[in-house]
């Protein structure tokens, strides 16, 4: 009997399902080993030589495969067709190796399939092959890299920049991408331009819409309507003048299908037409894989089986008609920059499969795997066949010129199953139907036509005189942005270009692989640990740098320039894959990383906190110091009139904008873009009222957030006046007075504990809780916290209440665990149930 090694419990039944008797399939669960995340753990002066570890659940999967082994002298291991799945056969291999778990005459095999279905595993069983050391030399490349550099470059941050967390080799460039994008559109300046719509009528009665595209006999630029007065005359223009139609073309056109799914791709469109974030995407992909419905997820290749064209055709004559296939089948090839197109695309294992009849699968799955299924099939199916028109239109004079356009689908072709996403929500003016018009027709205004899209853009306030059904002599109705004459037929409408929109995390994967950085196996992680880091934001699906992003970005742009260089990335990215190639050798490309990035680091030794500062001062000034209404100096402090505002730093609170002046000058700040503008802003709060002695209340925004404060500091004295943080979740236009003094009465005695001690409720650094004082046996001071999930609960929690909480504390939250969980997901492999539980840090699953 032979034991086979897989990565997941969940393809494991699967295989030994497809296996039967004669082997004995385990489960290694990911990675059997890792690099301790310390200090040495890769060591430049021993030639990188790396030091690995097995944590202790590892090291429970190794032992199992070694006892099994003792009974099954064969071992092979079927680990994921990729490099990360290479290096978990090798470190499996070293790990078993190291316990003597193999003997000399122990066959070791290497298989690999595409796809977990009955087929591809017999398959690939009578295929095996060695580790490849050249997959494995590429995968220690990257580790060692990514260890190099977080190792030595986020230390440097730690000491330079206060506050700052780490730094990743591509997660950084990821990062650059994204700061880039905001400062672009901070120094965005939009730019007016008008156009002018009008409805016209056929002599058979029927109406379509035509956009001005010449005025004064020549073509008409984008800015040349740049005002409201020359849109004015414009429209006036089109009004006062008989229309002719000159030319009617028709054209025919056809859309071809997009390719099959790869990793970015799919990310991408799932994000687009589900909203699903990249790490969703790929564990629903994961799924789907080890329960034999798709091939593998992590790949760049859009390439598809032979067999599974032939397959996908099928399906299509037998669904839609043969009229659906074309002659030949459609093949396709990666634009993409450094795509290895090793694999095949992602693809249904059962082409005649559809959602409808997966077993097992949550929703996720279904409508990933309903998408995966749609777009395979569309991108084996005939092109869709359009007749796109245009239409141009003159004044008799020559003055006038318009051009409708539009298109008549004429065969759907592979757009009866699917189409594609978009990254945005303009309208294609193309996509219109226009009715049947024949050149020299006499055109005339269709009035009222336009008149209810008038009020919508103007919000029904006109200011002007005039009304529809009077003619094209009418007077005009204006509006702010929006004009109408010609008896309602002809609308000029302001618009104003737009910024470069915000990434989201399909257009960052997809920025990324243009630029060839990060690999289909990386793309999710990177996003997320941006987010993670607090570098990032995500908004309505976009994302949106933290200062601290910028700060990292700018640091590392002014002293580690090379390193977040997209080119820089996007070489090391070819010289890994020419390692996996076995065209490189991957210790020199270890060794000439190091030598250039070790003197950046030690190039850093001797900067001060303070040159630091003051070059990002400089970089990210616009952003911190934008300018004043008054045109005075931004940097000039405006609490002393005197100091200067520059970053500073600390290492509880991150980095604020503070005066030079201090300790003379307190004003803080936090910075530019977390507080709107408001007297909460300015150095003496915003006044909420007073208190029973009349003592003025204020909130105000320091370097850690809003707060309240009581009272002021008292000029040459250390003591500085109360002050509450306003929680997490209490927004400052919400604060009044009542509020205010609550918080600032915290925190609160409940009462005398039962078994002695004070007992009090309070907000602190990690939310609203209940404390009990007492001592221990020694007499020292002992203290018990235990948590709240409402900041409300501070003003009311009684003393049975904060009893039962504090009991359950010091019991090491064992009363926490009768609760009852909110759904029971399924049995665990090894036993018990998987279930989704309400804790202090919201659901988790046991």
């Amino acid at each position: 009997m032979a034991v086979v090694v897989v990565e997941s419990p969940a393809k494991a039944k699967t295989i030994n399902k497809y296996l039967g008797e004669g082997y004995k399939v385990l489960a290694s669960y990911g990675h059997v080993r890792d690099l301790p995340p310390k200090d040495g753990s890769v060591d430049p002066d021993r030639d990188f030589e790396m030091i690995w570890e097995v944590d202790p659940q590892s090291a429970k999967r190794v032992r199992e495969i070694a006892e099994a082994l003792r009974e099954d002298n064969e071992l092979i291991l079927a680990t994921d067709p990729d490099r990360e799945g290479e290096a978990i056969s090798w470190h499996l291999l070293e790990a078993l190796r190291k316990r003597r778990a193999l003997r000399k005459d122990t066959p070791v095999e290497r298989v690999v399939f595409n796809a977990i279905t009955k087929a591809a595993v017999a398959e690939a069983m009578k295929n095996p092959r060695q580790v490849d050391m050249e997959l494995v030399h590429a995968y220690l490349a990257r580790r060692a890299l990514d260890y190099l550099v977080g190792f030595n470059l986020s230390p440097v941050l730690w000491r330079k920049l206060p506050g700052a967390r780490s730094a990743g080799r591509v997660q950084s460039v990821a990062l650059r991408l994204i700061v880039e994008r905001e400062m672009e559109i901070e120094a965005f300046r939009p730019r007016e331009y008008w156009s002018v719509r009008a409805a016209l009528r056929t002599p058979r009665g029927a109406s379509f819409e035509a956009r001005l595209s010449e005025l004064g006999g020549r073509r008409l630029e984008k800015f040349d309507l740049d005002a409201a007065p020359k849109a004015e005359l414009a429209a006036a223009a089109v009004a006062s003048r008989p229309l002719r139609v000159v030319s009617v073309e028709a054209k025919p056109a056809q859309r071809n299908p997009s390719p099959p799914f790869m990793t970015s791709t799919l990310q991408q469109e799932a994000s687009r037409k589900f909203g699903m974030g990249a790490q969703q995407t790929m564990r629903a992909a994961q799924r789907l894989y080890e329960s034999g419905y798709i091939t593998y997820m992590r790949t760049d290749g859009i390439d598809m089986a032979p067999e599974a064209v032939a397959a996908a055709r099928r399906e299509i004559a037998e669904r839609w008609g043969e009229a659906y296939v074309p002659k030949s089948p459609r093949i396709y090839k990666n634009k993409a920059k450094n795509a290895q197109e090793a694999h095949e695309c992602i693809r249904p294992t059962d082409m005649a499969l559809d959602a409808e009849r997966l077993a097992g699968m949550g929703p996720d799955e279904r409508r990933l795997y309903d998408l995966i299924w749609k777009r395979t099939l569309a991108s084996q199916m005939e092109a869709a066949r359009l007749e796109r028109t245009t239409v141009e239109i003159r004044s008799d004079d020559g003055e006038v010129g318009l051009r409708a356009t539009g298109q008549v689908l004429l065969f759907d072709g592979f757009l009866k199953v699917y189409a594609e996403g978009r990254d945005d929500d303009l309208e294609d003016e193309d996509e219109r139907r226009l009715p049947a018009i024949h050149e020299g027709d006499a055109l005339t205004l269709a009035e009222g036509a336009l008149r209810a899209e008038f009020d919508r853009v103007a919000q029904a306030e006109t200011d002007g005189a005039g009304a529809p059904g009077q003619g094209a002599e009418a007077a005009p109705l204006r509006a702010e942005g929006a004009l109408l004459a010609g008896a309602g037929a002809v609308l000029a409408q302001r618009h104003f270009t737009q910024p470069p929109p915000r990434y989201t995390e399909a257009t960052l994967v997809k920025r990324m692989e243009e630029l060839g950085i990060g690999r289909p196996s990386t793309y999710a992680s990177i996003v997320t640990t941006i987010q993670e880091r607090g570098y990032v934001r995500k908004e309505k699906n976009r994302l949106i740098p933290e200062d601290k992003g910028r700060l990292v970005i700018a640091f590392l742009e002014n002293y580690f320039r090379r390193y977040v260089s997209y080119d820089f990335t996007a070489r090391l990215e070819e010289d890994l894959d020419l390692v996996a190639a076995g065209q490189e050798d991957w210790k020199a490309l270890l060794s000439a990383f190091w030598r250039d990035f070790s003197a950046a680091i030690a190039e850093t030794k001797d900067l001060t906190i303070t040159e630091v500062l003051e070059k990002i001062n400089e970089v990210l000034a616009p952003h911190l110091f934008p300018p004043r209404p008054d045109g005075g100096d931004p940097r000039l402090c405006p609490h002393c009139g005197q100091g200067r505002l520059s970053l500073r730093t600390s290492r509880a609170g991150g980095a604020f904008i503070g005066c030079s002046n201090y300790p003379e000058c307190r004003y803080t700040r936090p910075l530019a873009g977390e507080v709107e503008g408001g007297d909460m802003a300015g150095p003496d709060g915003k006044l909420l009222g007073h208190d029973e002695h009349g003592v003025p209340v204020t909130l105000r925004v320091g370097r850690f957030g809003p707060y309240v404060q009581l009272g002021e500091q008292e000029p040459g004295s250390d003591q500085k006046p109360k002050r509450a943080s306003l929680p997490k979740g209490l927004a400052p236009e919400a604060v009044d007075l009542e509020k205010a003094l609550a918080l600032l009465s915290l925190p609160r005695v409940i009462g005398e504990h039962p078994e002695g001690g004070r007992v009090e409720a309070a907000i602190g650094r990690y939310g609203p809780y209940v404390m009990h004082e007492t001592v221990d046996e020694n007499g020292k001071p002992r203290r018990i916290y235990a948590n709240l999930k409402d900041p409300d609960e501070v003003f009311s929690i009684g003393m049975n209440r904060a009893v039962e909480l504090i009991a359950q504390k010091a019991a090491g939250g064992r009363g926490r665990a009768a609760a009852e969980p909110l759904r029971v997901l399924g049995e665990h492999p090894e036993g018990d149930a998987v279930a989704l539980h309400d804790g202090r840090y919201g659901p988790y699953v046991k």
